[in-house]
């Protein structure tokens, strides 16, 4: 039997380091399930229980509370397995890893759902389901890490300025702080040792007494990390809001409570005053100014929080008086009611839509963005849509009128001043917009001004380096276990006449966005194509591999298998010399299609490598049936490899997952001979980085290749 590493082995500090992982085992079929038991115990794992169907596996996990639940996706009669799974994730967090002899996609799109660790199809081999074991419990643990700093975090930030009370079991305050003091208006030796339900109102303290009777009530349950809204009592007998959470928490082996409590009397002060005032307009059914003016300061408050941009859009409809003066108020009305409608239609359900009164309406852009010009960007985008929506027909009455309106502009963020300010700057921007020819937008500020034409100057510029032939492409060596050149990465590059050499972070982003990535993608790979032609006229380079990166909008094209087929016969590459690089991104969509696109491909010998594999969404069961004969080790897990035991976990988990599935691994971003002992060391195919060398034109990267391969080779380390 093959002898694999335990789970715990891999990291001291896991729970499992001590003990085995306990695995529950859900599968209807009783030969099935005592050979996976099997393989389990040999394994090194603990099978704390056998469930045959879906209503049994949850009572057991409730029950016997395992590490790990192993679920067959079909279960005979009544509850399935992704239902169980469902089921389970509702109670407990725990991790399911799904069984499955079938691999349709409305199956696992309805697995999904759940939220699994993992998938295995079947038939599987014991490296198979010791690998997806590995991974799941790992990821299991790195989130529930991640969960606990998150929930700290989250209650050192929220709960600076609240009351806490620690009680104890009988309901006796043992300590209790400032904050709390101050909103029931006691000293806090009034309060210590006296009884919680002292802050109460009289009718609830009954039902206090009976939660305190029955610890594992499920009314307790109710109370305990949920927050609540609830009334208190002051020391002057004033009934007041509260908003409160409950925590349990074992000291000493006696259970007490952590109560953080806020008062919200001024929030439901203000949310009665609020129910009072008339917030919306009358015509059109909008938020008028008021409640304009409250979702700004909500907004600007959220932003000063969350770092976020946010933009407020004025527009005045061009020549509205015309229709009032021609037709009447009626038909003003209804023109007015119509484009509200229009407006709605062209932002998101959290935007604010509103009419300041007679034609001025008002759009409130939040969450744009961390980032000034995204931000501006994406304002500008949905203005110019609401500008085109204003300009198609109207019908008032029967009669058709064709509109336009004129729009200005304003962005903000934490640092935004009053509303009255933003609206003469919004209203300064859109009388810009009037004096520029109407039926245009402006940016108030300059410089969001300048990011807006910058953008659209940097797509132009674009187009005309394609036009000039501007770009160049460089390439990054890569070689194998022995430091042997076995081919290189097509990197594009941008030789612009007045910026100089532009890096691909600088434009391609802009290229994906406007579709020029299409015949950028194109070049690349026509050209990629004409220098393995070149190569393989040298009989240093002959047997040299090339990496081409492939968009996801490229790939996505109808024509693309043809694409790919005109590249290799107009230059008359070695196909099987190609290599094309996908992301996980990729695989999401219509996988039937991608698996399609991939074997016609293969078929004229090109082969395929996955880019950047482990920071996307690859499930086992997608992942076995692509055609694919490379996974890249993204640089984020090579980075720190040799400090992080996780990072070091997945490389190796990646390597054992690639060769099972008869794949070459490839890591990128190898900086150091540590990293590259360590990555050999578990078995790596191939090494890409800065260790071997930086992208080059092709002439230094021949020069080097040479050179590399006449120099002696570092012994590896065993690790």
């Amino acid at each position: 039997m093959p002898n694999f590493p335990s789970v715990a082995a891999h990291n001291s500090k896991s729970p499992w380091a001590t003990s085995a992982p306990h695995i529950l085992i859900v599968e209807d079929e009783a030969i099935i399930r005592a050979d996976i038991r099997q393989q389990l115990e040999a394994l090194g794992y603990l099978v704390v229980g056998e469930a045959c169907s879906g209503q049994e596996a949850v009572f057991l996990t409730g029950r016997l509370c395992p590490d790990l639940v192993l679920m067959d996706i079909r279960l005979g009669p009544g509850m399935d397995g992704i239902a169980a799974a469902r089921a389970i994730r509702e109670h407990q967090a725990l991790p399911v890893v799904f069984l499955s002899a079938y691999a349709a996609d409305d199956i696992l799109e309805r697995a999904m759902l759940a939220e699994p660790y993992g998938y295995i199809l079947k038939p599987f081999s014991e490296r198979e389901l010791h690998t997806v074991l590995q991974m799941a419990l790992y990821k299991y643990q790195r989130d529930v890490r991640e969960a606990e700093v998150a929930q700290r975090n989250q209650v050192i930030l929220d709960n600076l300025t609240s009351g806490v009370l620690t009680v104890g079991p009988q309901g006796v305050v043992e300590s209790v702080n400032l904050g709390a003091c101050t909103i029931f208006g006691y000293a806090a030796d009034e309060v210590m040792g006296q009884n919680v339900s002292m802050l109460m109102p009289e009718h609830f303290r009954e039902a206090h007494i009976a939660y305190l009777q029955h610890n594992e009530s499920e009314s307790l349950s109710r109370v305990i990390c949920h927050q609540r809204e609830v009334s208190g009592r002051r020391k002057s007998g004033e009934i007041f809001p509260l908003r409160l959470t409950v925590s349990r928490i074992m000291v000493a082996s006696q259970v007490s409570y952590i109560v953080v409590l806020a008062d919200i009397s001024e929030r439901r002060q203000a949310e009665e005053k609020i129910r009072s005032l008339v917030f919306y307009d009358e015509l059109t059914g909008l938020p008028n100014r008021r409640r304009l003016l409250d979702r700004l300061q909500i907004a600007i408050k959220a932003a000063a929080r969350s770092e976020q941009h946010g933009s407020l859009i004025l527009l005045d409809l061009d020549y509205f008086r015309h229709i009032n003066d021609t037709l009447g108020p009626t038909f003003g009305d209804d023109m007015l009611r119509q484009v509200g409608v229009r407006l709605l239609a062209c932002v998101r359900e959290e935007d604010t839509v509103a009419h300041l009164g007679g034609d001025e309406f008002a759009v409130m852009l939040e969450a744009l963005g961390l980032s000034g010009e995204p931000a501006a960007l994406h304002a500008k985008s949905v203005a110019q849509k609401i500008l085109h929506a204003l300009c198609q027909p109207y019908d008032l009455h029967g009669r058709p009128y064709v509109g336009s309106a004129s729009l200005g502009i304003v962005m903000f963020d934490k640092r935004a001043c009053d509303f009255d300010e933003m609206l003469k700057m919004a209203d300064a921007a859109m009388y810009q917009a009037k004096g520029a020819g109407r039926k245009t937008v402006r940016f108030f500020d300059p410089a969001m001004q300048a990011l807006a034409v910058a953008r659209m100057e940097l797509e132009k510029d674009i187009q005309r380096g394609l036009a000039q032939d501007e770009f160049v492409l460089y390439y990054q060596m890569q070689v194998d276990a022995q430091g042997a050149p076995v081919g290189a990465e097509a990197l594009v590059r941008w030789q612009h006449p007045q910026r100089g050499l532009v890096y691909p972070a600088q434009f391609i982003a802009v290229a994906e966005e406007t579709g020029l990535i299409l015949q950028l993608g194109q070049w690349v790979l026509d050209t990629a194509c004409q220098q393995l032609v070149r190569w393989a006229a040298d009989n240093a380079t002959a047997l040299w591999t090339m990496a081409v990166n492939v968009s996801a909008l490229q790939f996505s094209q109808d024509d693309f298998v043809e694409t790919v087929a005109r590249a290799v016969v107009d230059s008359g590459a070695d196909a099987s010399r190609l290599k094309l690089e996908l992301t996980e991104s990729m695989l999401i969509a219509d996988l039937q299609q991608v698996i399609t696109k991939m074997r016609n491909i293969k078929a004229m010998g090109v082969s395929f490598s996955l880019d950047d594999f482990g920071t996307g969404y690859s499930s086992l069961t997608h992942l076995k049936r692509l055609p694919m004969d490379q996974l890249k080790i993204d640089q984020s897990f090579v980075r720190d490899l040799l400090t992080d035991p996780d990072d070091a976990l997945i490389c190796q988990t990646i390597v054992a997952l690639g060769h099972n599935l008869g794949m070459q691994v490839i890591a990128e971003g190898v900086e150091t001979t540590g990293q590259r002992d360590f990555l050999a060391g578990i078995g790596c195919d191939a090494f890409q980085g800065y260790l071997f060398a930086r992208p080059q034109p092709p002439e230094a990267l021949e020069f080097s290749g040479i050179h590399m391969e006449n120099k002696p080779v570092a012994p590896i380390k065993q690790t």
